[in-house]
């Protein structure tokens, strides 16, 4: 009983002190929606003492592995890439590009656990598909915003300087934190561009947040990304919600994206999860906004970070293409560990 007092006056102590922390100073790039004060002990206090059930996925995995289909690596494929594009799912919103004689890693994490400490927080559903160690030589790291399941502080130490860092505003500061040359990272603001070789990147609008702590909420920005290798144009969408403005524009200003990475996890409950992470539907919505060829699915089947069941995720993605009624919607699931070779854009 003693322990139940302590821990509820603990989280009334952060909850206290957490409501009196600024909004930050990105708090007002949300355009398009209200933006709520909440923060991670609100998170808490809903998945723990709220009301909407929540799904064990560890346990749906563990009766039905096929649920998160996997497939073992091709060292030979990534380490000796084909000329064509290529492209490996290594889980959540960790992707390895391959293209002229570039290797761009998306949100890297290969960490048992998505927080800030070891012995708690949300654990793998499925086994990282390899190490840091195993990955061919990284150029190039694109990292869409800071939270802990997209900015691993395990997997950057284990990359290290030898990799050019490409983020959003603000996180420098982290970086040389963790002993990382400042020259090796890149800040962008959104629609800030660069050339760098054949890559060229730009940052473009997310509807999200950002926090590593209770106190440094929006602090740093958080974004999607453009990322164009010579002839290939990838759509990189991080960790985000869905408004049905800033999408439709970054189609019209890249008109010709080859692939689009879209989350479809992390959505329930709605009136909690809706403003920062989209649901199946509004993936597909997304991705006809973007106009890509070809999109697939990320950000789901690697930690439980919402309410929703992996099968309910299968179930309501099937739907989204369903009530979509289009003859080739282009949205499609991989297997985390598998690589896709791109056949080259058809020249107009």
């Amino acid at each position: 009983m003693r322990w139940i007092i302590l821990l509820v006056i603990g989280v009334t102590a952060l909850v206290a002190l957490s409501s009196c922390s600024s909004p930050g100073i990105y708090a007002d790039r949300n355009h398009y929606i209200e933006t709520k004060d909440t923060n991670a002990i609100d998170f808490f206090m809903m998945r723990w003492f709220g009301e909407d059930d929540w799904a064990d996925q560890q346990a749906e995995i563990a009766a039905n592995p096929d649920l998160v289909p996997m497939t073992e690596i091709s060292f030979a494929r990534i380490l000796t890439p084909s000329a064509q594009p290529q492209l490996t799912w290594l889980g959540h919103a960790s992707f390895l590009l391959q293209y002229k004689n570039l290797n761009v890693l998306t949100d890297p994490i290969l960490s048992e656990r998505a927080s800030p400490v070891s012995f708690a927080g949300p654990e793998r559903l499925t086994p990282a598909p390899l190490t840091a160690a195993e990955l061919p030589p990284i150029d190039y790291v694109v990292l869409s915003h800071n939270h802990y399941d997209h900015l691993d502080e395990e997997t950057i130490l284990a990359l290290g300087d030898n990799v050019v860092y490409l983020v959003p505003l603000g996180l420098t500061e982290w970086f040389v934190a963790h002993g990382i040359e400042a020259s090796r990272v890149r800040e962008f603001d959104w629609w800030q561009q660069a050339s760098i070789g054949p890559l060229e990147i730009t940052s473009t609008p997310s509807q999200h947040w950002s926090a590593r702590s209770l106190w440094d909420k929006n602090d740093t920005l958080w974004t999607t990304w453009h990322i164009a290798i010579a002839d290939w144009q990838v759509w990189f969408a991080g960790d985000t919600g869905y408004n049905a403005h800033q999408f439709k524009e970054i189609g019209e200003r890249f008109p010709a994206i080859d692939l689009g990475l879209i989350p479809i996890g992390a959505y329930q409950p709605r009136w909690f999860m809706k403003p920062q992470h989209v649901n199946p539907a509004e993936a597909l919505q997304m991705h006809l906004d973007i106009g890509a060829r070809h999109s697939y699915a990320m950000h789901w089947g690697t930690y439980q970070l919402a309410a929703e069941g992996l099968a309910e995720t299968h179930q309501d993605f099937t739907d989204a293409l369903a009530s979509a009624e289009l003859e080739n919607p282009g949205f499609t699931r991989i297997k985390i560990g598998e690589t896709l070779v791109m056949d080259k854009k058809p020249a107009n």
